[in-house]
């Protein structure tokens, strides 16, 4: 397996450990405690961490050592799975706060932080927006599996058995990446800090997001759209409840996520078709085909306009990843992408949120009002992205990223007075 092929294996088991345990947290909680809500505070503790350690992450990445580095996060991602199926419902409830904590602090390497190693696995050219197009295939992968193999799991035996399979799959993913090539290759690729330039602060990567355009406008506009995704499962519930199949809301969101697969396999590899493009046209997309379904008549149609919309949302990752490579400078690449994918899962929790305050609103409401904050975010792309070509703006950047200033056009075609 090449090296491209390994960080697939490692992306994917990391994904599958992150993205079962919201999953496996309650049903542990729910089976040793009796209450669902002491894991809603277990899950609270492990995600409260995310943006705070994000800088940390990204600052810390640019050790000499990365691998090592990346390595260790992602053995202490796994480390503290483990640990919870060992104490929760069992030790006292700081300890096991505590150690969510802990691990949760190891989550933005299992997102973002992995994201930003393809830049030194792979040359820049449509070679690498296609190697981001397999890598945002992990999440979705992960988000289909993860739910499926918790279950299962927890149906044969108990949630501790699937909390270790969780813990497992974090391991596999820490054995992976101490095994990736990127450290060997030049300091320019992103491998380790270049000799002679002074090291990113902590606010660097925050800077970034704020200073360039095209980085602000794909930021804003994603954390914005991650305020609806956010709150889309618990309206699915709600919703397919309405639609009179209490037991409904799982089959809507593997729709959706189903379709956010395929859409990231195919649209999601399209290298023709700038990225901010695409950006604009997966939230625009996924945010009508939401409208759509709020007046769908009945379950399987719904379903289906779920997996429409999960379609659409494929491509978003892929072009965001892109956007990030390209326009990030190579001294904190690796914040930017740590802190980016924190702020989207920051959004997702503060959406939650709100429509736990908004339950008893018709579900058809909550879902026209997801579908219109997904609107908004592609409207807020369209306002904040450049509108000239990008070459005065976006070159110095690019050049910094890729390993050659005409890298930038070639990645994803000419820049277009609509680029990214």
């Amino acid at each position: 397996m090449g090296g491209f092929g390994r960080y697939l294996a490692a992306a994917l088991a990391a994904r599958i450990a992150s993205e079962g345990m919201g999953m496996a947290v309650v049903l542990l909680a729910l089976e040793r405690t009796g209450s669902a809500a002491h894991g809603a505070f277990v899950l609270t503790a492990w995600l409260a961490p995310h943006v705070l350690a994000a800088p940390l992450a990204g600052a810390a990445a640019r050790t000499r050592r990365p691998r090592l580095f990346h390595a260790g996060a992602l053995a202490g991602f796994a480390t503290a799975v483990a640990a919870l199926t060992l104490l929760l419902g069992r030790a006292p409830v700081p300890l096991v706060l505590a150690v969510a904590v802990l691990g949760g602090s190891c989550g933005p390497m299992v997102t973002g932080g992995l994201s930003s190693l393809i830049t030194a696995l792979v040359p820049a050219g449509p070679g690498r927006d296609r190697a981001y197009g397999w890598d945002a295939a992990t999440y979705n992968a992960a988000a289909v599996t993860a739910p499926a193999v918790v279950g299962l799991v927890a149906a044969l035996g108990s949630a501790g058995p699937a909390m270790a399979v969780l813990a497992a799959s974090g391991a596999l993913a820490a054995a992976l990446a101490a095994t990736l090539p990127y450290e060997d290759r030049g300091a320019g690729d992103g491998a380790g800090p270049v000799p002679g330039t002074p090291r990113a602060g902590l606010g660097a990567g925050l800077a970034a997001l704020w200073r360039i355009r095209e980085l602000r406008a794909v930021t804003s506009a994603t954390t914005l759209g991650f305020v609806g995704i956010g709150s889309l499962t618990t309206v699915s519930v709600l919703l397919a409840t309405e639609l009179g199949s209490p037991g409904g809301g799982g089959v809507l969101m593997t729709a959706f996520a189903v379709g956010a697969l395929g859409g990231s396999l195919t649209l999601g590899r399209i290298t023709s078709v700038e990225p901010g493009r695409l950006v604009r046209w997966a939230l625009a997309g996924t945010g009508a085909a939401l409208a759509a379904a709020a007046f769908a008549p009945s379950l399987p149609v719904t379903a289906a306009v779920f997996a429409l919309a999960g379609v659409c949302d494929g491509p978003l990752l892929t072009a965001t990843l892109r956007i990030r490579a390209r326009y990030a400078p190579e001294g904190v690449r690796t914040q930017v992408f740590t802190l980016g994918a924190g702020l989207k899962l920051t959004a997702a929790s503060a959406g939650a949120a709100l429509v736990g305050l908004a339950a008893d609103a018709p579900a058809a409401a909550l879902l026209a009002g997801i579908a219109g904050l997904l609107l908004a975010a592609a409207l807020l792309h369209t306002l904040t992205v450049p509108r000239e070509s990008g070459r005065t703006a976006g070159t110095v950047t690019a050049g910094a990223t890729e390993p050659s200033a005409g890298s930038a056009t070639t990645a994803a075609g000419p820049r277009t007075p609509e680029g990214p």
